[in-house]
């Protein structure tokens, strides 16, 4: 009995810090982080037992978000965890030797946090949220739902690369469906209930929601205007139809979370970043609101019945 409790007081807890680019309370973040725990926890590690998690709450303040990148590095973890952009380059220009594995990162290559998806060559390796050709599949589907839409705008901030390759890539296929896309640069509240306004007062309007961080952030606020001014809205993560959006399109984006734990588990066991591919999106799921149709007139078609992997009623 000695022996097993001197073993168990010797086993070393390896740490690792997440930069999490959300408030420490929002639901989602909470959502992903547990899958991330489980993840972890079917690879035999377990919290207290031998690994540390340290969480930093960026909470979308990017100078909060830099001096908490500076403060994870300085605990001297085993492995980084960054959820978004927001936070994968802020750590970045810390570090260039602590391990740091990504999610929900739109373009690792283009950003230049990577050398190449297949040999990322450096210290950051991890999962890439989607490629931006799924962008053009948004307004596809938001034209199927709402065949009146011949104007679209396009919610982005423009300060994030990612943003203004979605919107290439929805500008892309907007003539073939007949629809005028412009975007709608917002970085904060404000700034959204001005866009969204602004797009309502265009006859036809219909709205895009790509993915960002801010639109996490900003989500019920999105979704309310939306339904205020009764524009078609789509987005990129089912958890805004959960909450009452119209239907959404993307990755599951909390199974990356959960598939990040067998990377972060890589890395502790010796593998370096270097040497891990980035992973693509292997599934894509469609989520409809019927109740959200309803309220804004529509009537489904039975094509996007028949391709929606969950439906809301």
């Amino acid at each position: 009995m000695a022996f097993v409790l001197c073993a168990q007081q010797l086993e070393r807890i390896r740490r690792i810090g997440a930069l999490v680019n959300l408030p420490a309370d929002d639901p989602q973040a909470q959502t992903r982080n547990a899958a991330l725990l489980q993840g972890l926890q079917e690879l035999g590690w377990t919290v207290r037992r031998n690994v540390r998690i340290d969480f930093r709450w960026g909470a979308g303040n990017a100078d909060n978000t830099r001096k908490f990148a500076a403060e994870l590095v300085a605990l001297a973890p085993d492995v980084l965890l960054a959820p978004g952009t927001s936070t994968l380059e802020p750590l970045l220009q810390v570090t260039r030797a602590v391990p740091i594995v990504f999610v929900h990162t739109a373009d690792p290559v283009g950003g230049g946090f990577v050398e190449s998806l297949a040999r990322p060559g450096g210290n950051a390796t991890g999962f890439t949220s989607m490629e931006y050709g799924v962008s053009g599949k948004w307004l596809e589907l938001l034209k199927q739902l709402a065949p009146r839409v011949t104007r679209a705008g396009v919610l982005r901030d423009s300060t994030v690369s990612s943003g203004t390759a979605q919107f290439a890539a929805i500008q892309a296929v907007a003539p073939s469906l007949g629809v005028e896309v412009s975007p709608v640069n917002v970085r904060n509240a404000g700034e959204i209930e001005r866009g969204v306004a602004a797009v309502a007062r265009s006859a036809n309007g219909g709205l895009i929601v790509p993915a960002g961080g801010w639109a996490v952030r900003h989500r019920d606020l999105i979704i309310a205007r939306a339904g205020q001014h009764k524009l078609p809205a789509v987005y990129y993560d089912r958890y805004f139809v959960t909450a009452g959006g119209l239907i959404s399109y993307g990755p599951d984006l909390v199974d990356q979370c959960r598939q990040a734990a067998g990377y972060v588990d890589r890395i502790l066991k010796g593998e370096k970043p270097a040497d891990l591919p980035v992973q693509m999106p292997t599934k894509y799921q469609t989520v409809l609101n019927l109740k959200a149709a309803k309220a804004l007139g529509l009537d489904v078609p039975p094509s996007i019945l028949a391709r929606a992997d969950e439906v809301i009623e």
